[in-house]
């Protein structure tokens, strides 16, 4: 296998000089340079990984054959356990990216006891996987030095405690500073946003304000002479810090419109149950692998889908909705969802370096079957989209499509007009299937009972 022709290099796992991820005959595989082999070893012989693996915190690998690589740089390939959809930190809800802090340092806690350190406190090094995450670069890990300062802390705070702070004490949405900002959100942005009742918190002073006046001072002045040196104790004082001021961060999902939209459905129970069941038959008829439910609110019938043992990922543009998801995922386990938010009309983008680092959303797909259920009067009313346009979009990232069409005269497309003049003299069924034959195939539509709503069946021409 030739290093040019036989890799296909991720686009996320180009920069560090000690390995990197690529594809080979469709399998995922992780080389390992001969510059990184004192530190794997330590991490495979110590009992390190042994742990964290048995712990289900890093991801497990098994190593393949080196015969087959011709490059002198390679001391090991391995074969690391595949994660079946990458999500980003910019998609999380609160609690996700808490979780994903706290992970970060306890694998960090657990790593000191080895004496080894992670040298990387990326939150892209953070994936989900069976409804928890999971650490995924196993060239994080290198031999601890605690007579130097953590050499990650900067990153941990640009990638968990400056957007987990901002999202608690200023406003939720602005983790989505880390669709702009890929290598965190610089400390000085941080301590310019937070409150000034923020200066009263040690752990946000010490670690977020004083922090960003530091790296203005440095930037001013470089330091000059020797490497600055702190105590054992010292450092073991900052883990404990970080984690404790990552644990006392909080945000209370606020009862929205979405997040409390099933409690004020304008479905009987009867017909709410009947749509369950068309949904649960179509589902069958699909037989998805992977399912994606476009506007899902709090999961209702992306557990339609999961409980069936589908990979199903639950979007919703709603961040108190996607949180209290997340927050069932966990309460109950759950093994084969993934809650994550997403605004349909502005899907996440590929950024980063030829704008590949991180994958967009259409070139995460296409999934098995998408739903997308009392969202077309969304996409048609509210924002103005040709049901050409929409079928478009739909044929892109699906195979099968489970979509629900909301007529005019419904209550909740009435609110929507209630507050515009009514543009949408095309808005009609009739019109929407016309539209949606250019891409797709009509399987079968069902009439849910007590409205005049239509549930659609399709696959892609």
């Amino acid at each position: 296998m030739s290093i040019n022709n036989a890799k296909k290099v991720l686009g996320s796992s180009f920069r560090d000089p000690q390995g990197f991820l690529f594809y080979h005959e469709n399998s995922l595989y992780r080389q390992i340079n001969k510059s990184y082999q004192e530190n794997y070893d330590l991490l495979m012989n110590s009992g390190l990984y042994e742990k964290l693996t048995k712990k289900e915190l890093l991801i497990p690998h098994e190593e393949a054959s080196i015969q087959t690589i011709q490059d002198p740089k390679a001391y090991k390939i391995i074969k690391p356990e595949l994660i079946p959809f990458i999500s980003y930190p910019y998609e999380w809800s609160f609690s996700q990216l808490k979780d994903a802090a706290l992970l970060t340092m306890k694998i960090q806690n657990i790593a000191l006891e080895y004496k080894m350190t992670l040298k990387d406190a990326s939150a892209y090094n953070i994936q989900f996987l069976n409804g928890k995450p999971v650490f995924i670069d196993t060239l994080s890990f290198e031999k601890s030095n605690m007579q130097k300062p953590w050499v990650a802390y900067r990153q941990f705070c640009q990638h968990f405690l400056a957007p987990l702070a901002l999202m608690s004490y200023t406003d939720v949405r602005l983790n989505q500073l880390l669709k702009v900002y890929i290598d965190g959100i610089p400390i000085d942005l941080a301590s310019s946003l937070l409150p000034f009742k923020t200066k009263f918190n040690f752990s946000l002073l010490s670690n977020i304000h004083f922090h960003a006046k530091s790296q203005q001072s440095y930037a001013e002045k470089p330091i000059q002479g020797k490497e600055r040196k702190i105590s054992k104790l010292g450092f073991i004082g900052l883990m404990n810090n970080l984690t404790k001021v990552i644990k006392k961060l909080k945000w209370q999902p606020e009862g929205t419109e979405w997040a409390q939209y099933y409690d004020k459905t304008n479905y009987s129970d009867d017909a709410f149950k009947i749509k369950q069941k068309i949904v649960s038959g179509f589902i069958d008829e699909t037989k998805p692998k992977t399912l994606w439910d476009l506007g899902a609110n709090i999961g209702v019938f992306s557990r339609i889908a999961s409980n069936k043992g589908i990979l199903t990922i639950s979007y919703d543009i709603d961040y108190s909705a996607v949180e209290k998801n997340y927050l069932q995922v966990k309460k109950t386990n759950e093994k084969n969802l993934l809650p994550l938010l997403f605004d349909a009309t502005n899907p996440s983008p590929g950024i980063g370096w030829e704008n590949s680092e991180r994958l967009s959303f259409i070139k995460r797909g296409p999934a098995d079957t998408v739903m997308a259920l009392a969202l077309i009067h969304h996409f048609a009313i509210s924002n103005n989209l040709p049901f050409v346009k929409i079928s478009e979009f739909f044929a892109s990232i699906c195979q099968f499509l489970i979509i629900e069409f909301v007529p005019k005269n419904d209550s909740q497309v009435q609110k929507l007009l209630s507050s515009r003049e009514d543009i949408f003299p095309f808005y009609d069924s009739q019109h929407f299937e016309n539209d949606f034959k250019s891409n797709f195939n009509i399987l079968d539509q069902k009439n849910i009972p007590g409205s005049e709503r239509i549930l659609y069946l399709m696959k892609k021409k």
